[in-house]
């Protein structure tokens, strides 16, 4: 009783999932830059196919006026025609042989198969069907948490809504516009899901872009108008509005009015309509769904919202800026400007932590070791929904800006950061959307691969910002109630345990999705051991 791929027993939902293959494209924006080379190859080959086909057309149209010419000046009367044998015999050859090898031509197979041949050459390089759904949860992922308009960003526009008003969260200086097809995809991502709450608002974008083109179809399209209204009236019934998936269904009929399934449907809505009072088919309003593994999703949306702007958080009167040297003779000369963001937790911004030489090198030399990254999952790592980036692991031999590095940070915290006492340098580059929930950095169980290294629990983190984003990606303490925009060389430093060795609750953070830009961050995890005379315990066993 709904939309061709799915099998439905009334009131009972079962989606036909298609085998997805294995697809990271969408993890990292480093692979869809990639991504962008390969398709300059395909256009490529489509300019040598239209090439080829325009000399075959050509060719054609040739022929055709040479035969064409033949019939108005030549063969005026079947007398005239046949009295010259030389007429005579190219008229029977044209007949037997020309218009034979034009009509049956291989050419036009020859030219598609080499066209095909040169996309399958790229196919390893290809978005597997995990990128496509992957990027479109990352576009809700977006809507929900800058609260962004679904119209505005078919607009090509980043817009919320405040105090009644249409407000640019960011301007991006090139407007790319989605097509009814695009909207459709992402409208049908969420629809599989059951998540109707965005299958409804991005379907309703996808009929309006198709009814605007006449529901012509295109050939690069998947969908169609009636595959939008198809999805469309049954989310509507989904989520409690049977009226409007009942003048959807009608609608669908127009184009299609033999199809039983939709005709059942239309019954079956229209006996409901009329079984119900009014105050039950009233038009529900559409809600976003409750999360029920994300408590702190609130808080978490409305610190990545302002991006660092929390003036209460930072009017402190124990919060200050200086230049700092740790009593560390090799900063004498030149102090870090240090800009201390929280006293508890305690979280300290070193400015100008990094050169932009020393970045580029953690970045280049991570490229080969990218994979997705994992979380904790129980004694082992799997990847998750909630977080999506690709990580890399450098020891301090792969690079000598990695030993650089790791003597900075050692300098400035006066912690042991050598292996094992501190991890290898993890190196992250964020997807579409790239984000990470809610989370603590250092172990919350006694069978977490944190302890792998038996140095204890990460004491201490150290995370450096590789790169600056235009929007998006902040850095959101939770519990603490501020969150740090990603600030380009900076670095930024927490303790994640107290001194009695239990974790500090208030450094529950989450990396905000990046809106726009790419997103590239360093982290040195620091363990306990080797810091015994560094961070010693306090004499209160509370603190």
């Amino acid at each position: 009783m709904f939309p061709a791929g799915a099998l439905l027993s009334w009131g009972l939902l079962t989606v036909a999932v298609v085998p997805a293959s294995l697809g990271e494209m969408y993890t990292s924006l480093l692979n869809v830059k990639q991504a962008i080379g390969v398709e300059r190859k395909l256009i490529g080959y489509l300019r040598t196919y239209i090439d080829h086909e325009s000399e075959r057309l050509d060719d054609i149209k040739r022929f055709h006026a040479k035969v064409s010419d033949l019939h108005t000046e030549v063969y005026r009367g079947p007398a005239a025609a046949m009295a010259n044998p030389l007429l005579a015999f190219t008229l029977i050859k044209r007949m037997h042989s020309e218009w034979l090898n034009v009509v049956y031509s291989n050419e036009a197979q020859e030219n598609a198969q080499a066209l095909r041949s040169g996309y399958e050459k790229e196919e390893g390089d290809l978005p597997k069907l995990e990128d496509l759904q992957g990027a479109a949860k990352a576009l809700m992922r977006l809507q929900d948490v800058y609260a962004l308009q679904v119209a505005s960003l078919v607009r090509g526009r980043f817009q919320r809504v405040t105090d009644g008003k249409s407000i640019d969260v960011y301007l991006p200086a090139v407007s790319v516009p989605l097509s009814g097809d695009d909207c459709f995809q992402v409208g049908k991502v969420a629809y599989e899901q059951e998540d109707y709450y965005h299958s409804v608002q991005w379907l309703e974008e996808s009929v309006r872009l198709f009814r605007g083109t006449g529901g012509i179809w295109r050939p690069e399209n998947e969908g169609t108008l009636e595959d939008a209204l198809d999805h469309l009236a049954f989310s509507h019934f989904k989520t409690g509005n049977v009226s409007h998936a009942l003048s959807l269904s009608q609608e669908l009929l127009h184009y299609d009015p033999e199809n039983g399934r939709v005709l059942q449907n239309v019954e079956k809505y229209e006996k409901l309509l009329v079984s119900s009072s009014p105050e039950s088919i009233r038009a529900n309003e559409l809600r976003r769904p409750t999360s029920n593994h994300l408590r702190t999703r609130d808080t978490y949306e409305m610190l990545c919202r302002t991006q660092g702007s929390q003036p209460l958080q930072f009017e402190n009167p124990r919060l200050f800026c200086d230049y700092f040297t740790n009593g560390n003779p090799q900063l004498l000369l030149l102090p870090v400007r240090r800009e201390v963001l929280s006293v508890q937790p305690y979280v300290v911004l070193y400015h100008n932590f990094i050169t932009d030489k020393e970045a580029e090198d953690i970045k280049r030399t991570s490229h080969p070791g990218l994979k997705r990254s994992v979380v904790a999952a129980g004694e082992k790592q799997a990847t998750a929904e909630y977080r999506i980036s690709k990580s890399a692991w450098l020891k301090g031999s792969s690079h000598s800006t990695v030993g650089k590095l790791d003597n900075k940070i050692s300098v400035l915290t006066g912690l042991n950061v050598k292996h094992p006492y501190g991890e290898h340098l993890q190196v992250v580059n964020y997807g579409i959307g790239g984000h990470y929930e809610p989370h603590f950095d250092h172990a919350t169980l006694p069978s977490s691969p944190v302890f792998k290294l038996k140095t204890g629990n990460r004491v201490a983190t150290f995370m450096i910002y590789l790169s600056t984003v235009e929007a998006g990606g902040s850095t959101a303490f939770i519990y603490a109630n501020f969150s740090v925009p990603v600030v380009e060389k900076a670095a930024i430093f927490w303790w994640n345990l107290h001194r009695n060795g239990q974790g500090d609750a208030d450094t529950l953070h989450a990396g905000c999705p990046v809106l726009i830009g790419d997103k590239w961050v360093a982290n040195k995890w620091i363990h306990e051991h080797g810091q015994e005379f560094q961070r010693r315990c306090s004499l209160n066993p509370e603190e």
